[in-house]
């Protein structure tokens, strides 16, 4: 079994939890490929008995990977996005951050989830991506997003003017500091601290939410994920950020977006049952009385 692992920046505190995840993929004489920067970030922390390969993009990773483990929280396993692309390489979050909707599994379930990946003993959450078409290809070929497409106003700049159109309907004018296009995967995320709703995955839904709007009639409006929502983006300063993502164009002109339904899933690995539910009850903890 050929499993990569990901990683930014991790606290010692976990090295020997992630000392004791190389020693079981090794043990099960799994070929480990291990991103460039976060091995020279462990270098001197953590161990490797056997040899092991290197890459730093798209390209080097390669399709033939069984798995991807990412270690670190939803930020981090965000940014395999980049990395697996349209490949279906499925994603493991392990969890050494702080909320963890996305890199659910705890440290302490390493043992465990590596015999569940090698007994074939998981699911697969196909969740949705979204795209950008614009006509600077702003970001190139990696211009899809897992959780959302934010329009923003930069530093203290006035409020900025977005036209929203769902297929080729007008929407309506939101006068804010900026806009989001979510999936339901980042309902979860920078929409709903706007107010937006949370959406369970594989709902087949987009949400728009506007970010401080003047408007204070304006709220957050749900579409159909196979929509056509195209921005026009103007502002007294034209001085704007485009974000997929973590990722970010800073722009200084007026332009057009459009946002579709990415025509691939990305394939997030879920050991034991799957319970969206279940997830935002202890993340939110919802039904929590401190008083008890």
């Amino acid at each position: 079994m050929k499993i990569a692992l990901f990683g930014r920046e991790v606290s010692p505190e976990f090295d020997p939890a992630l000392q004791k995840l190389v020693h079981l993929l090794e043990s099960k004489s799994a070929g480990i490929a291990i991103y460039r920067d976060f091995f020279a970030y462990l270098s001197g922390r953590i161990h490797f008995s056997k040899e092991r390969r290197l890459f730093k993009n798209h390209e080097e990773l390669g399709s033939a990977t069984d798995c991807l483990l990412s270690i670190g929280g939803d930020g981090t396993l965000l940014d395999t996005i980049t990395l697996i692309r349209d490949s279906g390489i499925p994603v493991l979050g392990i969890n050494t951050g702080r909320l963890g909707f996305l890199s659910a599994v705890a440290v302490d379930e390493i043992h465990d989830v590596v015999d569940a990946l090698f007994s074939g003993n998981f699911a697969l959450d196909q969740r949705s991506l979204i795209q950008l078409s614009s006509p600077d290809h702003l970001f190139g070929n990696e211009n899809f997003a897992l959780n959302e497409l934010t329009v923003l106003k930069r530093d203290n700049s006035s409020m900025i003017t977005i036209n929203a159109y769902v297929d080729d309907l007008y929407l309506n004018t939101y006068w804010a500091d900026g806009l989001i296009v979510a999936t339901p995967t980042g309902s979860t995320g920078y929409s709903l601290s706007c107010g937006g709703p949370i959406i369970s995955p594989g709902s087949g839904t987009l949400v728009i939410t506007p970010i401080a709007t003047h408007n204070l009639t304006v709220r957050p409006i749900i579409v159909a994920d196979n929509s056509r929502v195209k921005l026009r983006i103007s502002g007294r300063t034209q001085d704007f950020l485009v974000i997929l993502d973590s990722r970010s164009m800073p722009l200084s002109t007026s332009v057009e977006l459009l946002i579709t339904k990415a025509p691939f899933s990305f394939n997030l690995i879920c050991v034991g049952q799957k319970d969206f539910f279940k997830t935002i009850r202890n993340k939110l903890a919802w039904g929590f009385d401190k008083r008890n």
